[in-house]
């Protein structure tokens, strides 16, 4: 866990203050509406709604029991006794008063966090593997990595007025659990031929309104480079990018019109100027940054444990969880646990505050105190020792989260929806509440096997419905709720953006549509091995949108007919 030196603590409670006097001219009307907007905004305040929502940062996903138990308090004090954990590995609370935030602000100061770029046209929270650190595949631990970009992004004089928001994520594994693809820059961390460790830069991703995947710009760019170049991306897209233009602002507009060879050749000459200056990192440098992280006191513990195998054998909720929310550790004896906030029922991503203080507990009593927020809107315990997993299954139980769903249908990314963000064309946490309880059966589940399905409420796609295997996205007509739905879009190194069905659906025959894409895949798949996105990819989505389309009543069809051009 990254510890704040003088510097870092010193530059939070500065902005604390400043915000404090910004906040107090604004409510006493000395400040205007349009110069108080750009202020709030870079201190993660949005006007929602029904109030003003404030999104928190929680760099990497990184997240120590006493920040979960400060947000806790905030949850209690100021918003409605809970907070909505989101697709960037942050947290946000619904229901902040505007008169309430800087005092909210000064609370995440007193225990290392803030809420500074967290909205804005402006480098958005650094996101990485939720599993960084620990995954036994990692080529290099990006964790020290993602702490220099967060440093060099904050406050950057040159990009902090930046054409449209910028969002980085970094993976140090060659399985992409960090979704870089679909980010406006994707770094991977590899190694060359002769062993040295370096980063393959994609550029050009993103989702939204245009949904990409990136392009990788360079293969390889050796360590000591990192920042020159990211200097020389940003420079090209703050230089070239539009901002005539709301919806053709972000740099996947700029790289898809240039064409990546084009975008690549200039940040190249961009970058003669900058390689090898004031920015190129050193290795004393780098161990600085390290210096100031945490390290786990792991024991000398056995690989494999008996007593934990015969559990596993003998208990099959039990191993239904070790399954599908145990996951694999560097060190031996250690295990990575999903904790499920996606119990059937609850809006996906959803925790209260009691929650928060009995996951704060739990992350003491087996994971140093600390843990991970996933971009799929879930928990893990990095560190947990393989003799604890029975004791932690049953207090997670206990919880309500212990839902052995990771990587199944019923494990959706959900955005808050028209219930409460005021860009919102359609609710999403009923719709995601409705597949739930239409799946809620664990054979079920393990039968259909591995799928995502993911949920937006509009086309800004904060519930990543473009790489979903199944996507939903709420569209308007004339001022009523329907849902497009699109499947065969994926994550990971093998990222792909899903394709619209069709005309869109009323709320109440979603799960209809769902339930008749998976019997279509169960009777088109090779074997339980296969995928249903790799059935989409062999058999293509013809034969899906006949099957749905096919079955659909003349009421429905009607319904969906009138909705063509809108929702296509």
């Amino acid at each position: 866990m990254y510890q704040y030196d003088p510097i870092d603590q010193n530059l939070v409670d500065e902005r604390v203050h400043q915000f404090r006097g910004q906040t107090s001219r604004y409510l006493a009307g000395t400040l205007g509406e349009d110069e108080f907007r750009q202020l709030r905004l870079r201190n993660g305040l949005y006007v929602q709604r029904h109030a003003p929502m404030l999104r928190v940062a929680i760099p990497y996903g990184m997240l120590a029991s006493r920040q979960l138990r400060q947000l806790a308090l905030i949850a209690r004090r100021w918003d409605r006794g809970y907070g909505h954990f989101t697709t960037r590995q942050n947290i946000q609370f619904n229901w902040i008063a505007l008169k309430d935030a800087p005092d909210v602000l000064a609370s995440l100061a007193e225990v290392q966090m803030h809420a500074i770029q967290t909205s804005g046209n402006c480098v958005r929270n650094i996101t990485s593997d939720p599993f960084a650190g620990i995954a036994p595949d990692e080529v290099v631990d990006p964790l020290v990595w993602c702490e220099i970009l967060r440093q060099w992004s904050t406050f950057h004089p040159e990009f902090n007025w930046l054409p449209r928001k910028f969002k980085i994520a970094v993976s140090g594994s060659p399985e992409d659990r960090a979704a870089i693809l679909v980010h406006d820059i994707g770094i991977a961390a590899v190694r060359n031929g002769a062993g040295e460790t370096g980063f393959r830069v994609a550029v050009g991703g993103g989702l939204g309104r245009t949904p990409l995947v990136g392009h990788v710009i360079r293969e390889f760019l050796p360590w000591q480079h990192l920042l020159t170049y990211m200097d020389a991306i940003l420079r090209v897209y703050n230089l070239h990018g539009r901002r005539d233009n709301l919806y053709k602002a972000r740099i996947k507009i700029l790289v898809k019109e240039l064409g990546p060879e084009v975008f690549a050749r200039d940040v190249e000459a961009e970058w003669a100027h900058l390689r090898d200056g004031p920015a190129t990192l050193i290795q004393e440098e780098v161990d600085r940054v390290g210096a100031r992280f945490t390290q786990p006191a792991y024991e000398t513990l056995a690989a494999t444990m008996p007593e934990i195998e015969a559990l596993i054998a003998s208990d099959k909720g039990f191993a239904a969880w070790c399954r599908r929310n145990v996951h694999p550790h560097r060190v031996a004896g250690y295990a990575a646990v999903t904790l499920s906030l996606k119990k059937t029922g609850v809006p996906p991503g959803d925790a209260t505050a009691d929650e928060m203080d009995r996951i704060a507990a739990l992350a003491d009593r087996f994971s140093f105190g600390e843990m991970r927020i996933t971009h799929e809107q879930n928990i893990v315990l990095a560190d947990v020792r393989r003799r604890d997993l029975k004791a932690l299954w049953d207090e997670a139980k206990a919880l309500g989260m212990a839902t052995p769903n990771v990587g199944l249908l019923t494990n959706i990314i959900c955005c808050p929806g028209g219930d409460f963000c005021a860009l919102a064309n359609a609710r999403s946490i009923p719709v995601a509440e409705a597949i739930q309880r239409r799946f809620d059966d664990l054979d079920y589940l393990l039968d259909i096997g591995e799928i995502d399905l993911n949920i937006s409420g509009c086309i800004n796609a904060c519930g990543h419905h473009h790489v979903g295997h199944i996507g939903v996205l709420g569209v308007d007509k004339q001022g009523e709720e329907f849902y497009q739905v699109q499947v065969g879009g994926a994550q990971g190194t093998a990222a792909s953006i899903g394709k619209v069905l069709g005309p869109a659906f009323s709320q109440e025959e979603i799960p209809d549509v769902v339930q008749q894409l998976i019997d279509l895949y169960i009777e088109q798949r090779d074997s339980d091995a296969e995928r249903f996105i790799d059935v989409v990819r062999r058999i293509g989505i013809e034969p899906f949108k006949e099957r749905v389309y096919g079955k659909a009543d003349k009421k429905s069809q009607g319904g969906r007919g009138q909705l063509e051009t809108a929702a296509s």
